[in-house]
């Protein structure tokens, strides 16, 4: 699965999300992906539920398609003070 059909999956499935998705590694360890995704979904919610709810976008694929993913979580206003 290539960084575009992940950012495609986030951002349709999660709340206003805008992802940036990238191999991990190098491009022919495909199945190690890193992703930072930004979305108000995830105002006042701990880290593990930002998680657990990206995980839940990509459903089946991240059992099937995707082996890893270094996963960033952050809200519009943490993600503007970065």
């Amino acid at each position: 699965m290539n960084p575009q059909d992940v950012e495609e999956l986030i951002e349709t499935e999660l709340e206003d999300a805008e992802a940036t998705v990238t191999y991990a590694r190098d491009e022919h360890d495909d199945d190690h992906l890193a992703a930072t995704v930004v979305s108000p979904a995830f105002e006042g919610q701990p880290l593990v539920q930002q998680h657990q709810q990206v995980y839940d976008a990509l459903d089946e694929h991240m059992t099937t398609d995707i082996h890893a993913l270094e996963l960033s979580t952050y809200t519009p206003e943490e993600y503007d003070d970065a």
